[in-house]
């Protein structure tokens, strides 16, 4: 049997994901990986890693729960991660936001994330929040080049499609509470 360094250090990829979203924890890109799982299968020649049955991955504030978690490398190195929750259940993740106190959380019946093109897939009752923002969908793409999302009520739906609704909560940024501005018209005092 090898060791399970071998694995982890392709499993670490899975993480970006998190880590690409919206200005994660820096510093968890230099902790360990720690990893659970009731089994795990490693093809070397293939290059595919298989952690089955109540997952938890953990990289200092970075957390992802799933039923299963598949890592696939190509011959050039970069990897692909799919976590899924499994029988109608949903993976997650949450990690810590660089220089804040809050927390990066998303989840779906399946999540994938491609190291090459450094994008992040939610699919099927997925949802993201950032802060006080959340997005939900049954199809979010996240950009960590652009960090830029794409929300649709289903995968490849054009936007005019009438197939479900996306929601977002979006908070004001940088809004403070003002005074009224002097020329705002007083409201009249009752009678």
């Amino acid at each position: 049997m090898k060791p399970l360094s071998r694995p982890l250090s392709l499993i670490l990829a899975l993480g970006l994901f998190a880590v690409s979203t919206a200005q994660a924890e820096k510093a968890d890109r230099d902790k360990p990986v720690q990893l659970e799982a009731a089994k795990v299968t490693v093809d070397d020649v293939k290059r595919v890693h298989v952690f089955e049955g109540n997952v938890i991955l953990s990289q200092g504030t970075l957390m992802i729960r799933s039923a299963k978690l598949v890592v696939t490398q190509d011959a050039e190195g970069f990897q692909k991660g799919v976590a899924s929750g499994g029988e109608g259940g949903l993976a997650r993740f949450r990690q810590k936001r660089e220089g804040k106190d809050d927390y990066i959380e998303g989840e779906g019946e399946r999540i994938e994330y491609e190291s090459r093109a450094e994008k992040a897939e939610f699919f099927v009752r997925a949802y993201v929040k950032s802060g006080m923002d959340e997005v939900r969908g049954n199809h979010i793409v996240y950009d960590g080049r652009t960090e830029q999302y794409q929300v649709s009520s289903t995968p490849g739906a054009s936007p005019s499609s009438k197939e479900g609704r996306v929601t977002a909560v979006i908070q004001p940024k940088n809004v403070k509470s003002a005074p009224p501005s002097p020329t705002a018209p007083v409201p009249a005092a009752p009678k």
